[in-house]
């Protein structure tokens, strides 16, 4: 059974990146990109418990951790996007309430969500030590996840220079680049995850 939870939840994780890319890369309603986010936030800590689950005795600190932090990733993620899928959708806000919770206004939400994905980040780098690559999609997967940890310190960083704002004058392409780019990194780590559980014996 776990094993087949890791397969799911990888091949669920692939569904949602490669959603939210494409939803984003034909301009689809927000609607879609917050749904397949919260896609992404529940599968990966889903997947998160999976790799502690299979971590070895010497490793299983680094596999909590990844599971705390996957978890608080999660959390966070999953408020902001539900919060633009009920709260702001439906237009119950107005003034001030709009400036905080409007993930478009690059204010509050926007902070939450940057926080989130350096919590996920940090995630990958602890599960990253988690795993004994015997094999080079093992190798390359090891190292996709230490590297993906790198990304933590911008997403705690951007937040507090106030780089993003609602004053960018169209400018909001940029961020979209840089989601689209991390779909791309982040993808094959999805993949590579779905071989390392197919090969992984039932405990």
């Amino acid at each position: 059974m776990n094993r087949k939870i890791g397969i799911f939840a990888s091949a669920t994780n692939l569904l949602g990146v490669a959603g939210f890319a494409i939803s984003m890369g034909i301009g689809a309603s927000l609607f879609w990109s917050y749904l397949t986010s919260i896609v992404i936030a529940f599968s990966f800590v889903t997947l998160m418990g999976v790799y502690a689950y299979f971590s070895e005795e010497s490793t299983k600190a680094a596999g909590f951790c990844a599971l705390a932090f996957g978890a608080m990733y999660a959390l966070c993620n999953s408020l902001v996007y539900f919060t633009q899928l009920t709260t702001v959708q439906h237009g119950m806000l107005n003034g001030q309430a709009t400036a905080l919770l409007d993930f478009q206004e690059f204010g509050l939400m926007f902070n939450w969500d940057m926080l989130g994905y350096c919590l996920m980040a940090v995630s990958t780098f602890f599960i990253g030590l988690t795993i004994k690559a015997t094999t080079k999609p093992d190798t390359w997967l090891k190292w996709l996840l230490l590297i993906h940890g790198v990304f933590a310190l911008s997403c705690f960083i951007i937040p507090t220079l106030g780089i993003f704002n609602k004053d960018m004058n169209g400018a909001g392409w940029v961020g979209t680049l840089i989601l689209e780019f991390w779909c791309l990194y982040f993808a094959p780590i999805s993949i590579l995850s779905w071989i390392h559980f197919l090969k992984k014996k039932e405990s």
